[in-house]
């Protein structure tokens, strides 16, 4: 692996049909490091998922961040593996496809609150590694556009959308207009709808990292086993 720019902690599903279906769907596998072809579904599918191809099939629990300057990735595995070691799965009844402001994307059925829970211990867990955010990070996350809730976040955490601002979803798209942003919604409710998970697990910490060249790869999987 080439040097890792920033780091991330997400879900990703583990190897089967719902992950593979998923990962040629962005054209990406992030598991093996390399593009994989995309299917033929009568829709500009390179096109429209330029975006989240280069983060690899996720859902985000602790959004990406630099090392700070005194912490290694010896340290951030350390944590990883002692914070996993005290949490445990989160199940849920499933999956199903929406429009996010545009982007269509998988989100959780039924009371999420366990998984918002999971999600606020990895970022404040974690938080004592990230290097604090540069002048061009913050501008990057458009301030003025913030609640000052999110500004606040941003400010505490690095990140506006945590705590209570985080929404979990598992993105497929770039934001859309119709009449694609339908076609595509109809399209992917068949495409996925076979190998969907009834129930959704979340079993593990997927720690992620950037390379230069700007992809996410799956570093390491952490078994949640409180």
């Amino acid at each position: 692996m080439k040097e890792i720019k920033r780091y991330a902690v997400y879900y990703a599903p583990p190897q089967g049909a719902f992950a593979s279906r998923a990962s040629a769907w962005l054209g990406w596998d992030a598991a093996l490091g390399r593009p994989v072809a995309q299917p033929d579904l009568g829709l500009p599918v390179g096109e429209i998922t330029g975006e989240p191809r280069k983060y690899g099939f996720h859902g985000t629990i602790k959004p990406p961040f630099r090392l700070a300057g005194d912490r290694d990735d010896a340290d951030l595995h350390q944590a990883m593996a002692e914070l996993a070691a005290g949490l445990a799965p989160v199940t849920l009844p499933g999956l199903r496809l929406v429009s996010l402001g545009g982007f269509l994307a998988l989100v959780p059925d039924g009371d999420t609150a366990p998984l918002q829970a999971l999600a606020a211990t990895v970022v404040a867990a974690l938080d004592g590694l990230r290097a604090p955010l540069t002048e061009a990070e913050i501008a990057r996350r458009r301030p003025e556009r913030l609640t000052p809730r999110q500004r606040e976040l941003l400010t505490l955490w690095g990140y506006p959308y945590v705590m209570e601002e985080f929404r979990f979803h598992l993105t497929l798209t770039d934001r859309l207009q119709e009449p694609l942003a339908g076609e595509a919604m109809r399209i992917l409710q068949g495409h996925f709808a076979p190998v969907l998970p009834r129930p959704f697990v979340i079993p593990d910490l997927c720690l992620f990292g950037e390379a230069a060249d700007g992809r996410f790869h799956l570093l390491h999987r952490y078994t949640l086993s409180g």
